[in-house]
């Protein structure tokens, strides 16, 4: 496609990567930063020394500002990766900015804790209908500094508009950057952000060095759980054995990169989550998205073992030993559905 007016809105580590990986397709990106020394640095080094220190970014087309009017003037899409605790907030001075026409993708995952809006709710109340109904929603598993090295990667983009996610694919798509369409976009905002949950329980069985088997464990038993919560909520099952899903989860559980996966290995580690979280200029989305997904399912009645251990842990202080415990001393059951309605267990 043409070289497009790019707006990315949020330059934490994934809004940079996306950004740069946006400008050497070509595109026009203003990026815009909430810190001054974010800019201050593009300008000066061409990095972001405060969340991407050290990769070097495209200083011929894109561009970074404090100002959300100019990075939204005139641009045909919007990328949004401000982290979701802080998006409504945001999105109340960016709406009235975000031209009429610009296709709108949201990047950032996880689940609004005050209201349980998933962030394409979010936009639904701060868009006009027909805005929001053309909402994508890019997700899958994708470190942002691997992004930024080249490394060949692999995405999904979701919209309830067929054209819409058609656009955000040809936007993205690189020979470096490969990217699949879905209409549930349900089931990718959840998988996005539930398995933030499941790689803080797989960072602390790391960190309590208890081996491979418990962490296959925990991923395995942390997608059924994924799966069970998003088809309540409205989610399309097949959309958790893909990138939003499995892929997400395999990635988050098992990276070095991961932030959600080490908040869990210094829980294991004996620390406390004031310890973890103190000073800290971002906090993992799983530490928020935890207390949003046990009011989900507590008010859906869906069973979350998993979750609500790591929910234990972060929110009541709770022995990740004892929390295992618990998880091993359940009730034995049959591994699937289709196997307790044949009658096995029973």
């Amino acid at each position: 496609m043409p070289p497009a007016q790019v707006a990315v809105v949020g330059a934490g580590a994934w809004g940079t990567a996306l950004a740069n990986l946006l400008a050497e397709s070509g595109n026009r990106v203003r990026l815009w930063a909430r810190e001054p020394e974010v800019a201050e640095s593009f300008a000066e080094r061409g990095e972001n020394v405060l969340y991407l220190e050290g990769a070097r970014l495209n200083r011929k087309r894109l561009s970074v500002t404090n100002s959300l009017p100019e990075a939204l003037a005139g641009a045909q899409f919007v990328v949004w990766v401000c982290p979701v605790q802080h998006s409504a907030a945001v999105l109340a001075d960016a709406a009235r900015h975000i031209p009429a026409g610009a296709a709108v993708v949201t990047a950032s995952k996880g689940i609004e804790v005050t209201t349980l809006r998933r962030m394409d709710e979010i936009f639904a109340q701060a868009l006009p209908a027909a805005h929001a109904h053309r909402l994508c929603v890019l997700s899958g598993p994708s470190f942002a500094r691997e992004v930024v090295a080249g490394a060949p990667t692999a995405v999904v983009v979701a919209s309830r508009d067929e054209g819409a996610r058609l656009e955000v694919q040809a936007l993205f798509q690189t020979d470096r950057f490969r990217v699949y369409t879905n209409p549930d976009v349900v089931g990718v905002e959840l998988g996005g952000a539930l398995k933030n949950v499941i790689a803080v329980a797989a960072g602390v069985a790391a960190g309590l060095d208890l081996g491979h088997n418990t962490i296959a464990a925990l991923m395995t038993r942390g997608l059924a759980e994924i799966s069970r919560l998003g088809v309540a909520l409205g989610a399309q099952p097949s959309t958790f054995a893909g990138l939003a899903g499995m892929g997400d989860l395999v990635l988050t559980c098992t990276g070095g990169l991961s932030r959600n996966r080490t908040v869990g290995f210094r829980l294991g580690r004996g620390e406390s989550m004031q310890e973890i979280t103190g000073g800290a200029r971002t906090v993992a989305e799983g530490v928020a998205t935890v207390r949003a997904v046990h009011r989900l399912a507590l008010r859906t009645g869906v069973e979350m073992p998993v979750s609500t251990e790591v929910h234990h842990i972060i929110a009541d202080g709770a022995d990740p030993m004892e929390a295992l415990h618990r998880l091993m001393t359940r009730e034995p059951k049959p591994e699937t559905p289709d196997a307790l309605r044949a009658g096995e267990g029973s």
